[in-house]
């Protein structure tokens, strides 16, 4: 009775727990594969957030891990900087994640332009979903989202002459079809994830069939752990891996926390605490970081499956941490069973979900401004690399905000006779100049004018410049002097 009185929602987070380390379990590992680092890497990110972040305080219901939605940047950075030196980057990620909560800066996140998140989770999945293909067919991916676009017609030829290629597209494909076909099952089946029911399907048809494709290379959880030594710390004589470490940041922080927010609409449970949810993501990838393993972010799929099974308190993510630990433990030789193209299939599915359709389909009716902000993202991804391509859209969101607020309307009210009235309401900035100054130039040279800007919000230094040089040039002709009402304390009048 006393146990149920201190965890009176024991029962529901322990089976909540078990449906997010079945989730989970297959993405770990898929993650893993797909970063170009050991399987088992995906398993240490996986159970550091169950237990280190699951147990920090912030959003108690979201569950952390690695994301498909870092794979890219992390297969770059182990390409160009070499595996020892992911620990390192992590690390330092982390630290900054730790300094920005104590600091407070997480709620400034929310700030962040949605069609910007969206752009980059579309090139993202964009990428990811190129990548995995040839995985999917066991051939190379070449290095570049450009370039594994651009490829794969050629990779496709590639697979079409070659048996293993075909054999293991078709695993790829069943694991793909299984997903998706998974959710229309009836709901006691469903109870199983998908994800987990693709890859045992797809180990069960490899192994009965005897088909010649590739299998998860398992080095052992212990093994795989390499903490991050001298020369792993030298890497940081190199400034281009400070670029990769603020977009580990900025990316893994901004995911975590739109990830936070789309949880919170998901329950009725105490809201996340923004500046703590990150210092929670912070100390558990100093934790990855120092065990050499894959960066993690809060995760919406672990997430909602953890809402959507009844979880009441943080302690179903602990548990599915815990999970984790005796599956690594206890049954790591089962990971070599698992066919390389059944994950590459989940990740294809992972990927796909990641581009959203029907959101650039909305904005494009309403806002094709925020629509173009996301595809230009999204393709600045694929053709430069994640961080440029983030950076990209972060310049044309706020271009476009600087723009919207420099909002200017100028009427003109001319009777004939007497003055000719003219009226400036809005907001006038040097980015609106131009068109200001076009404007009273075609004004009538030898009428007298009367310029109201009581209707102006803003006026800055620059246009009230400009707007007194032209009444003094419009006054210098012989005219009346120019007639201003103006905003306080704002003084546009000609001597």
């Amino acid at each position: 009775m006393e146990n149920r009185t201190k965890f009176p929602y024991l029962r529901q987070d322990f089976a909540a727990s078990l449906v997010v380390f079945l989730v989970a379990l297959p993405l770990c590992v898929g993650v893993a594969v797909a970063s170009g680092v050991p399987a088992e890497l995906g398993l240490v990110t996986g159970i550091v957030g169950g237990l280190v972040t699951g147990l920090m305080r912030g959003s108690s219901l979201q569950v952390s891990g690695p994301a498909a939605g870092l794979t890219v940047l992390v297969f770059e950075a182990v390409n160009e900087f070499g595996l020892p030196a992911l620990g390192v980057i992590v690390l330092a990620a982390g630290l900054l994640q730790l300094t920005m909560g104590a600091l407070k800066l997480g709620r400034w996140f929310r700030a962040i332009s949605v069609s910007v998140v969206e752009g980059m989770l579309a090139g993202i999945g964009l990428v990811l979903i190129a990548g995995q293909l040839y995985s999917a067919a066991g051939l190379k991916a070449p290095t570049s989202g450009l370039d594994k676009i651009l490829g794969l017609p050629g990779a496709a030829a590639d697979a079409l002459g070659s048996t293993e290629a075909l054999a293991s597209l078709a695993v790829g494909a069943g694991a793909i079809a299984v997903m998706v076909l998974w959710k229309r099952l009836p709901k006691q089946v469903r109870t199983v994830p998908g994800a987990l029911a693709a890859v045992v399907l797809a180990t069960v048809v490899a192994q009965a069939f005897g088909l010649p494709i590739a299998t998860v290379e398992v080095n052992g959880l212990l093994d795989s752990i390499q903490p991050p030594g001298t020369d792993a710390f030298g890497k940081l004589a190199d400034p281009a891996i400070f670029g990769t470490i603020i977009a580990f940041t900025l990316i893994a922080s901004a995911e975590s926390l739109f990830s936070a927010a789309a949880v919170d609409r998901l329950h009725d449970g105490p809201r996340t605490e923004y500046d703590k949810e990150l210092m929670a993501q912070g100390a558990g990838n100093a934790v990855c970081g120092a065990l050499g393993a894959l960066p993690m972010t809060a995760v919406i799929v672990r997430s909602s499956a953890n809402v959507q099974a009844g979880a009441k308190t943080k302690a179903s993510r602990v548990m599915h941490g815990v999970w984790l630990v005796l599956f690594a433990v206890a049954l790591p030789s089962t990971l070599a069973l698992i066919p390389l193209p059944a994950l590459a299939g989940i990740l294809v599915h992972a990927g796909w979900k990641l581009i959203p359709f029907r959101e650039i389909v909305s904005l494009w009716r309403g806002h094709r401004g925020e629509a173009l902000i996301l595809v230009v993202t999204a393709v600045s991804i694929v053709a430069v690399n994640m961080f440029e391509g983030v950076l990209i859209g972060l310049a044309l969101s706020v271009a476009k905000t600087a723009w919207e607020a420099s909002h200017l309307k100028m009427e003109v009210v001319d009777k004939g006779a007497g003055p000719v009235q003219a009226y400036l309401s809005g907001n006038a900035t040097f980015l609106r100049l131009p068109k200001i100054l076009d404007s009273l130039e075609a004004l009538p040279q030898d009428r007298p004018i009367e310029l109201n800007l009581s209707g102006l919000h803003h006026l800055d230094h620059a246009c009230r410049t400009a707007l007194e040089n032209w009444a003094e040039r419009h006054s210098a002709v012989g005219t009346e002097p120019v007639r201003v009402t103006e905003p306080e304390p704002v003084t546009v009048t000609a001597p």
